[in-house]
């Protein structure tokens, strides 16, 4: 009678603890990832809002206005610009609280307006008063003065002239300002992104903090209990 040979299966293999090392390894790259995930979140957010941002045109106010009251061919049409002008001073000085980056060329933009408001003040009383000398070109004409009469025409003429000529300067003013202002903002810009990459690059990498921070996550030598360490061992 032979022997039966039984055979047994295998005893279960148990899992294999990782130490404290393989561990460690297995931390730092998730720590590398979670940094580098939040820094292009953080440039992500950045260029977002850049570009919602975008590069508003404040120097087109106070053109706008200027262009406004030299179309202007009456005291209703002045007082208009005026309203425009006023509305425009609103409306910037609410952007400047939500846009500080452009501050300064928002300001350069609100002192534009505020003289076109002033302008248009001006200039509503100087069309009342053309409007009255050439009432009294055509009383002097009906009276047969045409000497008279010629006179004060070619006086309302110069007069209109000179308005012309210092209107279309406003105009102007505004467009260099507006250019100068332009120019000034982006030196401002470029040196404040100098500045932040200068701090970049003086502050430690987010490669450097995490094996930092993985080192310090390494067990700490225990100390003897006469509290001193034996740096010859």
């Amino acid at each position: 009678m032979g022997v039966t040979q039984v055979n047994y299966p295998p005893p279960p293999r148990q899992a294999q603890t990782p130490s404290a090392s393989q561990e460690k390894r297995d931390r730092s790259p998730d720590i590398y990832e979670m940094m580098r995930d939040a820094r292009e979140k953080a440039d992500a957010t950045r260029e977002k809002f850049k570009g919602l941002k975008g590069n508003p045109r404040y120097g087109d106010a106070p053109m706008e206005a200027y262009a406004r009251l030299a179309r202007a061919k009456r005291p209703s049409e002045a007082t208009a610009a005026a309203g425009f002008a006023r509305r425009q001073i609103a409306r910037l000085k609410a952007a400047k609280r939500t846009d500080p980056d452009n501050a300064k060329r928002i300001q350069a933009a609100i002192n534009q307006l505020q003289k076109a408001v002033t302008r248009a003040g001006k200039k509503s009383r100087e069309l009342d008063r053309e409007r009255l000398d050439k009432a009294r070109q055509e009383k002097l004409a009906q009276e047969k003065k045409s000497r008279e009469a010629q006179r004060q025409r070619l006086e309302l003429r110069r007069k209109q002239a000179a308005r012309i000529i210092r209107e279309s300067g406003y105009i102007r003013e505004a467009e260099i300002d507006n250019r100068m202002q332009a120019q000034l903002s982006a030196t401002r810009m470029e040196l404040q992104k100098q500045a932040q990459d200068l701090a970049a690059s003086l502050q430690p990498s987010p490669e450097a903090v995490a094996r930092q921070y993985a080192a310090g996550s390494a067990p700490v030598p225990e100390v003897p209990a006469g509290g001193e360490i034996d740096l010859q061992a």
